[in-house]
């Protein structure tokens, strides 16, 4: 007989519930499944660990735990490859060795049923309600993260959509500081965000209607979705307007990454519509600014390119240096959209 009541898995059910990031859901998970087996888990060992894969084939995974902190992890071989099948299988696996509790293996997927990560939980004893149990949060953290996942994206292009911006360039923000401060020095990655504006969209409405617009707009977003990798944030802000962040090895990286995007658009064919083109305006993400900033810097390049031939790469910073244009004392103060 188990020592949990209903009342108490309801209020846990509860908790993940008003999760609204997936992250932090994952976190959630985790402080929910602990509370639960706490009282089997006797020997006071570490009862709840999420495995992110690095690397499949070395076996190298990154552990979270409510303790805190994620950090590369280095386990047992047989360990490893137990967290690699149950990665690839998308079943649960145990995993057991001398003079430690039995640990379960359960894998973590999002609402296309593709595997995320692995929780591992810790018992003395995995009996029939407590696994049950854990099947049905994992169930509720499945749906939960699918019903996020929709509220973040735009429902004609499935990137992400505006409201979720704030929230998304805060973490690339913490991020920086998080790497400055481990580091100590300057950061070897640079990040960037840049504003796409599609060049004489109104006229393209105007002449083939709304749906074709929404044509080109579908195709624009498909394009660049394939064009820019997955790790990239990329956002409809509305319209015909388009906001992506990027992590580059270099300053240069960026120019290349842009450069290639442009002649993409241009050189498709649009049904109906034929040839396309998009401007741009970037800046580089510093650790000490804030979102508004960023917007109005990439979008003053944005609209020097619009107005300087259109079909074009423009980067703020550069153009402040060439003295084409002169650095906003405002910054951060003008509502823009």
């Amino acid at each position: 007989m188990n020592t949990f009541s209903i009342h108490s898995v309801l209020s846990k059910i509860a908790s993940l519930t008003n999760v609204r990031d997936v992250a932090a859901l994952e976190y959630s998970l985790a402080q929910v499944l602990f509370d639960l087996i706490a009282p089997v888990n006797l020997n006071g060992q570490k009862s709840v660990v999420i495995y992110h894969v690095k690397d499949i084939e070395k076996q190298i995974f990154t552990a979270i735990d409510i303790g805190g902190g994620s950090d590369e992890y280095a386990s047992s071989p047989k360990l490893n490859q137990k967290l690699v099948d149950c990665f690839k299988s998308g079943g649960v696996c145990t995993y057991e060795q001398d003079g430690s509790p039995l640990t379960a293996l359960y894998p973590l997927k999002n609402a296309k049923d593709e595997v995320m990560a692995i929780l591992a939980v810790q018992v003395e004893i995995c009996s029939t309600w407590l696994h049950d149990t854990i099947i049905m949060l994992l169930h509720i953290y499945q749906n939960l993260t699918g019903l996020i996942h929709e509220n973040e994206k735009d429902s004609l292009t499935g990137l992400l959509n505006r409201k979720t911006f704030e929230s998304k360039i805060n973490k690339v923000l913490a991020q920086i500081h998080q790497e400055i401060k481990r580091k100590g020095d300057k950061l070897g990655q640079v990040f960037f965000l840049a504003i796409f504006d599609i060049d004489h969209f109104k006229k393209v409405n105007d002449k083939f209607g709304h749906l074709i617009g929404d044509e080109v707009l579908l195709l624009f977003s498909q394009i660049m979705t394939q064009s820019f990798r997955g790790s990239d944030l990329l956002f409809r802000f509305g319209g015909e307007e388009f906001v992506c962040v990027f992590e580059c090895a270099n300053a240069r990286d960026i120019e290349l990454i842009l450069g290639r995007f442009r002649s993409e658009i241009e050189n498709f064919k649009f049904p109906q519509v034929g040839k396309v083109t998009v401007s741009s305006g970037y800046t580089e993400i510093f650790a000490d600014a804030v979102s508004s900033q960023l917007i109005d810097r990439a979008d003053v390049a944005l609209y020097y390119a619009k107005n300087n031939g259109r079909n074009r790469i423009c980067c703020y910073e550069k153009l402040i240096a060439e003295g084409a244009l002169q650095e906003s004392k405002i910054e951060g103060d003008i509502e823009l959209f």
